[in-house]
């Protein structure tokens, strides 16, 4: 049984202020799917890797994603409207890492990527992603250092590799 992280006190019957680092090392418990958030800003591309996003219904199809309030992703999404998220398969590791990477370059991003749009101008999907929603923002709400987006589902797709394993992110690491 592994130790409990220093940082973390176990508490009895009394409360108290939760602690920013006790709080980073228990919210890396709770396993997470990871995914690309893309959108279009301008003329480019724009994606990033989130693990922080979920279904809120299915009457109507709705979805939530929490971006970093200052992020080029969170700007290109709540610009445009429109955003997409593709489900990253467990061997899409590399490019988790490489769209997660602070301060990727714009152009260029999504070249060695194999990825397709609905329609000109429809945000990118991952081609090689698990599945894909198409979403159109219908409200925003800040949260902290982030931005909280609802985003109403206007398409879907199961791609051929809908039955692999997904990328998961467990104690700060893939899994």
């Amino acid at each position: 049984m592994d130790a409990i992280p220093p940082a973390v006190r176990v508490l009895g019957e009394t409360s108290v202020r939760a602690d920013q680092d006790a709080y980073k090392q228990l919210a890396t418990l709770a396993a997470r799917g990871v995914a690309v958030v893309s959108a279009v800003q301008g003329r480019w591309d724009v994606a990033a890797t989130v693990t922080d996003f979920l279904s809120v219904s299915y009457d109507p199809p709705t979805m939530v994603v929490s971006l970093f309030g200052l992020s080029r992703i969170a700007e290109a999404v709540t610009s445009s409207g429109r955003f997409a998220v593709s489900l990253l398969a467990h061997d899409q590791r590399g490019l988790a890492d490489r769209l997660g990477a602070p301060g990727a370059p714009l152009v260029g991003l999504l070249d060695q990527v194999p990825h397709s749009r609905r329609e000109p101008l429809a945000p990118v999907v991952i081609d090689s992603a698990l599945a894909w929603f198409e979403l159109r923002v219908v409200a925003t709400q800040d949260a902290a250092t982030h931005v909280l987006v609802v985003g109403e589902v206007v398409a879907t797709c199961a791609t051929a590799r809908w039955s692999a394993r997904p990328l998961v992110r467990w104690r700060s690491e893939y899994q």
